[in-house]
Formats: C-alpha cells, structure tokens, sequence
C-alpha cells in the first residue's frame, strides 16, 4: 500500500506541477504558457468521453494493434525459433532479417501505402513490422542461450524433436520471448500512431493530429493521454501473462523469503534438508 501511495503521490504532483506552471504563464527557457492547463485537457477530455467518435477511434487503434501484434508475436517466435535451432534457416533468412531490421517502421509507410488495397491493412502491416523484429531477436537470444543438456536429456529417454520443442525449448525460452514481447507492444503503439497520423482516417493518432491541425492544443494532450494509458494497460496485459506462463520460475521475492532470519544456528541435530516447493517444481518440470 505504500508503494501504491507512493505512485500516486507522484502522479498528483506531477500534475499540480502541471497546472502550476500553466495557470501562471511561466516562460523560464520552457514557454509553459503555451501549453493548456491540466483544468483544460479535463474539460475536453470528458466532452470527449460524452462522444462516439472517441470511443470509435479508440476501438480502430486497439484492433490496429490487437491484430498487428498477435501476427508480430506468431511469426516472431516461429522465425526465431527457426533461425537460432537450424542452420541452413539462418543462413537463408539471417542475411534478409539483418537488412531490413535497422529500417525503422514508419518508414515503411510508403511502402505500405503501394503494396496494401487499403490504408487499413496497410497500418496493421506497420504495426506488424514494429513488434516483429523484437519478439525474432529475443526468441534467438533466448533459444540460443539454453543449455545443450535439457535437450540431450530429452533425447536420451526417447523424444523426438517436437518433444524437445515443446518440452525445452519453447518453455525455457518463454522469459525471452516475454521480454521481446514486452518491447514489442511498446514499439507497435509508436509505430501505429504515427502511421494513423500519415495515412489513417480514424483512430487516435488520426485524431490528435487533426486536432494539432486546427490548433485544438487541449484536444492534442487527450490524445498523448489516450496513447499513454493504453499503451500502459497493454504493456501490463502482456506482463502479467508473462508471469502467468512463468510462474514456475524462482522469483527474486521468493529467493528473499526463503532465506533465514537468525544467523544463530538451531540448538540440537539439525534435521535433513528438504527440497523447497520452488525446487521440486523445477525439478519435476525438467523430468
């Protein structure tokens, strides 16, 4: 609860800030009193909730990113899989992913614009564009990086290559792949708002930008704000995930709850060690 209260404690002086430095036109280098007060950005952001063109921009930018993300994340872990565990996939791809992966995704809109029927599909390919090379990086990193005994454990009692796939690999891997994945949806908001500000009829970024159009300054901070809380909220869907797929991994505050609080030794023979819960846990997932 403190660290909550301390979160918001933050959050509400930021603002007040905020408000401070607007209300009374400060201009010390930063020219404050050009932007709108946090009352302001207030007031049309409920005027905005009150209408059906927010909430319709809000659902076009969330099935942008949905559906442009959930194909990043397919093809980004089979492709990393694929390159890091065959060598002839890396040699046929590698060259390919490594010259394309520097090209940020928004500079892909031309592109985009001459390849897709329609600007809608062309977004979701940027979208798809931005979170696909950090989930393909991180699943390498990650696959590559697994000790050779699991596998060859595996081998021994008789699996076959799906059976390591699905037993070491794509398990152990997971915190990798999470990691890309948390990158990803970073990237693929960035990308996506940008793409709805060049070439998208609705949408947030599509929005925010005609505001800034029309010099609508209080109606361009609702936007940043739209963007910032969504981008948060999927960020967090996609962690806690994470930890849900992972629980099976140590956690540093387990690691400190398990450790003694008396350095003094108990009085008597001291009783055999038995595995902890976390230990067994492991244990029975490498068998």
């Amino acid at each position: 609860m403190t660290r909550y209260a301390l979160r918001v404690t933050a959050l509400a002086a930021a603002l007040g800030l905020w408000q401070l430095l607007t209300s009374l036109d400060v201009d010390l280098w930063l020219r404050f009193s050009q932007f709108p007060t946090v009352t302001d950005v207030a007031h049309t952001f409920a005027d905005r909730l009150a209408g059906a063109d927010y909430w319709t921009d809000l659902t076009d930018s969330l099935t942008r990113i949905v559906t442009g993300f959930v194909l990043a994340a397919v093809a980004g872990v089979a492709v990393g899989v694929l390159v890091a565990r065959s060598p002839l996939a890396e040699d046929l791809l590698g060259p390919l992913l490594e010259v394309v992966r520097p090209i940020p995704a928004i500079a892909l809109v031309p592109v985009a614009i001459l390849l897709f029927p329609s600007n809608e599909q062309g977004i979701v390919f940027i979208t798809f564009t931005a979170a696909f090379f950090p989930v393909l990086v991180s699943t390498r990193h990650a696959v590559r990086a697994l000790t050779p005994v699991w596998e060859e454990a595996v081998l021994t009692m008789g699996g076959g290559r799906w059976r390591v796939l699905g037993s070491v690999v794509l398990p152990g891997a997971l915190p990798g792949i999470f990691g890309g994945l948390s990158v990803g949806i970073g990237v693929s908001w960035i990308c996506v708002i940008s793409a709805e500000m060049i070439s998208g009829q609705y949408g947030v970024g599509y929005r925010t930008w005609q505001d800034y159009t029309v010099v609508d300054y209080p109606g361009v901070f609702v936007g940043m704000v739209t963007i910032g809380v969504l981008g948060w909220l999927t960020s967090t869907a996609v962690e806690l995930l994470g930890r849900r797929l992972t629980r099976w991994l140590p956690r540093t505050s387990q690691v400190t709850a398990a450790r003694p609080t008396s350095s003094h030794p108990p009085a008597g023979p001291s009783p055999a060690p038995q595995p902890s819960g976390t230990e067994e846990a492991r244990d029975e997932h490498l068998v």
